[in-house]
């Protein structure tokens, strides 16, 4: 089968960063795996990551945690899905990702693709969506349907926040405020649903207060929480809770959480296919509705470029833009040529 990989970390403008390959075709699935035919991916942040730090020295490690595809095969437990079904998914950190033709993955972790989208739309879906709602839902404790708060969402902008956004105005009654640095990151926050965006470039508190005097009740912290965080702490009301899914790059003093009891969430989106959870299938579920909810015409796809074809030259260009940081909503790529 067709793939891109790599063999060492290096740098995105070195050609052999990412490399077209061939692999063989993944063995026939066990268990509960499907084996599933890729038809479109799309490009996050945790591609970049772990290109510049884990090294395979050598080895043809494949990316790529975001799929659309249809399912060929399925394994003799599997009951949720079969031959023909129309997919989507993030994978698991732990197994090879979806940059290939072929890719097996746990139908625990699988949802169906919405009938409305095609497939380069909704690979645009699942990493996003998972980790948005298990964030909101899961690590903050937002009741669906909740009346009344108010979330700040940092970074608002990027894959997961323009999900975030969007749940957040949709499923629940809290006011949303969300934060982008450019006029046509804001506007783009603003189509989604926000009740207010404000300017993160010179700070938050200040532009946070002016909507939000009394403070706010839930942050995600998307993006430079290091940056950010100090501000965080001060704008949140006592009791509230902080979410965060970057990793600083400098450490945070949790100490001055103390005085306002307020309490800190970490989302990984992994962590269940990672640990084989009990409750695992939670995102299948959460797949399934959030599929139910983008034909309902609730929530909307978030594909805002369209990269061409799934290869190296290709895959190298959509990780230099993630590394640039001007990315506005999901980077998708379709198709792995003749």
């Amino acid at each position: 089968m067709k793939a891109v990989a790599y063999r060492h970390s290096l740098p995105i403008d070195d050609v052999r960063s990412l490399i077209d390959v061939e692999l063989p075709d993944p063995p026939a699935p066990t268990g509960r795996d499907l084996l599933v035919r890729v038809h479109a991916v799309s490009v996050n942040p945790v591609d970049t990551k772990i290109r510049r730090n884990v090294d395979p020295a050598g080895a043809d490690k494949v990316l790529g945690w975001d799929a659309a595809g249809v399912v060929v095969a399925v394994g003799p437990e599997a009951s949720l899905f079969k031959p023909g079904d129309e997919v989507i998914y993030a994978g698991a950190i732990d197994r090879a990702g979806s940059n290939a033709e072929l890719q097996r993955v746990d139908e625990r972790i699988v949802g169906r693709k919405p009938s409305s989208l095609d497939f380069a739309q909704a690979a645009a879906l699942p990493l996003t969506s998972v980790t948005a709602w298990e964030l909101l839902f899961d690590r903050l404790g937002v009741a669906r349907g909740e009346a009344s708060g108010t979330l700040l969402v940092v970074g608002a902008a990027g894959g997961v926040g323009s999900m975030a956004v969007q749940m957040a105005r949709k499923l629940t009654g809290l006011t949303v405020i969300g934060s982008a640095s450019r006029p046509e990151t804001q506007a783009w926050v603003r189509e989604l649903g926000a009740h207010h965006v404000v300017d993160h470039r010179h700070g938050l508190l200040e532009p946070v207060r002016a909507v939000a005097p009394e403070g706010v009740d839930y942050v995600m912290s998307l993006t430079h929480t290091e940056q950010h965080y100090e501000a965080l702490v001060e704008l949140l009301r006592p009791q509230g809770k902080l979410g965060l899914i970057d990793d600083p790059a400098t450490p945070i003093d949790i100490r001055a959480m103390k005085r306002k009891s307020i309490s800190l969430h970490w989302e990984f989106m992994y962590t269940r296919s990672l640990f084989h959870t009990a409750d695992m299938a939670a995102q299948h579920r959460l797949l399934q509705e959030v599929a139910d909810l983008v034909d309902a015409g609730a929530l909307r796809g978030t594909m805002r470029e369209h990269f061409g074809t799934i290869n190296a030259a290709n895959l190298r260009r959509a990780h230099a833009q993630l590394e640039s940081g001007s990315t506005i909503g999901k980077i998708v790529l379709e198709g792995f040529g003749g």
